[in-house]
């Protein structure tokens, strides 16, 4: 009965988000205090166990959250994510536009959101697209699923640092962050790959259309002054070298006062925070628009995140406390799913959450609370096995993107290509990339662990 609570609660928290299109902020809630009240547990303790899930996992991530998106933020509105795109291209070559388009895609979308990211190099790409007389279409989907590569994969994006604040691996994140980077290449070069083969026999009117006014260097020119290379690229190169060092120093160093201040360093809120200070120098003015309502629109972007999180963390303290972490612990899972095998278990249920209803940050927060008490049950424990469950839970969370997602809508609005040729394009994509990732995970498993 309690096991199949639990599935009820997480029907019902799809049914309320896909169907009746509640914020899952709400849905969470609802599936918490459903699953607390149907297991038989006092009603001021299941009220405790919202409270302390919510804030327990806020303890650990909220501030990391808040910082990766501030400096997203900055890099948007102060063209740093331009200069970056632009470093790229000239290191690629524009004889490779969709491999430059991915790779550009790879580097944004570690501290900006998909979405953003996509609209901010949107006029670029159909600039470039123009000049190496290349598909719309494919570029489009070179720079997608790049985007979404690292989105789905690399910390500080709130969906990787969910999931691993939800099964116990805040402490991790430089083994994740690292992991996560080698992960995502692949399923950057199937997108790539996709695109070119697929995405270059997709025709969108703009590609027969003479628009005189979508040149490349006059829409770099039309940006205005863009910061350095050096500057561009120092408020996400700073944090993850930073939790890097923290992280080799914890494994190699004696105990003393240097390794406790590397440590400290390397700590992930006092990384990020790093991260934003090193953002402070894009910023064109030091003035109320840019210190007053760009830190206060990272803030506004921010905070969804931290609701959804947060109310994961509750539904995951419920479902901990309702009795079913010591049914599991009595159950011999290795008879079923041992090993790289296990992997599997958390991909499927982020695929199935992620394509029901379209977040993949709620399906990264779902299924990360869903399968924590598992793992203590399956000996899963430390940097690198916690870290490969964090690759299989965002390899579901790529399945599917399609119209129920956001991120589908922004790659078709801005790229001209209709349903149909989106479904062919954007959707099947992700379902390669979201395959390929998981192999690729369960493959590391066996050598790694």
């Amino acid at each position: 009965m309690l096991v199949a609570m639990i599935i009820l609660s997480v029907v019902l928290i799809v049914v309320l988000t896909a169907v009746f299109k509640v914020h899952p902020f709400l849905s969470l809630l609802a599936g918490a205090f459903f699953v607390g009240i149907t297991s038989g547990m006092p009603l001021l303790t299941v009220v405790e166990n919202v409270n302390e899930g919510f804030g327990g996992l806020m303890k650990g991530i909220g501030l990391v959250i808040v910082a990766g998106t501030i400096i997203g933020v900055i890099l948007e509105k102060s063209g740093a994510a331009y200069r970056m795109a632009e470093v790229v291209l000239r290191v690629i070559g524009e004889k490779r536009p969709q491999l430059a388009m991915s790779i550009i895609g790879y580097i944004v979308s570690i501290p900006v959101f998909c979405d953003s990211g996509f609209i901010i190099l949107s006029s670029l790409k159909k600039a470039l697209a123009k000049r190496a007389k290349v598909a719309i279409a494919s570029m489009s989907v070179a720079l997608a699923t790049g985007l979404y590569a690292t989105h789905t994969l690399v910390p500080p994006t709130p969906g990787p640092i969910a999931a691993a604040g939800n099964i116990g691996a805040e402490n991790f994140l430089g083994t994740i962050i690292l992991i996560g980077l080698i992960v995502a290449i692949p399923a950057v070069v199937v997108g790539y790959l996709w695109a070119v083969r697929v995405g270059s026999k997709i025709s969108v009117p703009e590609d027969v259309e003479d628009n005189n006014g979508l040149d490349y260097d006059e829409i770099v020119k039309s940006f205005g002054h863009m910061p350095s290379t050096f500057k561009a690229f120092l408020p996400i190169v700073l944090p993850i070298v930073l939790i890097g060092v923290g992280s080799i120093a914890k494994l190699t160093m004696a105990e003393g006062s240097f390794k406790n201040f590397l440590q400290f360093l390397g700590a992930p809120t006092v990384a990020l925070l790093f991260g934003v200070s090193a953002a402070f120098l894009l910023l064109p003015k030091w003035n109320e628009e840019t210190l007053t309502k760009w830190i206060g629109e990272g803030l506004k972007e921010a905070a969804p995140i931290l609701l959804i999180t947060g109310a994961g963390g509750a539904f995951g303290k419920v479902i901990s406390n309702s009795g079913v972490a010591d049914l599991i612990s009595g159950m011999n899972f290795d008879a079923i799913a041992g090993g790289a095998l296990f992997l599997l278990v958390p991909f499927f249920i982020a695929a199935a959450l992620k394509t029901a209803q379209g977040s993949t940050t709620a399906a990264l927060v779902i299924t990360s609370t869903l399968i924590a008490p598992l793992l203590p049950a399956m000996g899963i424990e430390g940097a690198i096995p916690l870290a490969l469950v964090v690759m299989a839970v965002g390899a579901g969370g790529m399945m599917v993107s399609h119209v129920n997602d956001s991120f589908f809508w922004v790659v078709t609005q801005f790229s001209g290509m209709t349903v149909t040729d989106a479904y062919k394009a954007q959707t099947m994509a992700t379902l390669l990339q979201g395959v390929t990732t998981i192999v690729v995970t369960m493959i590391l498993w066996m050598i790694l662990v």
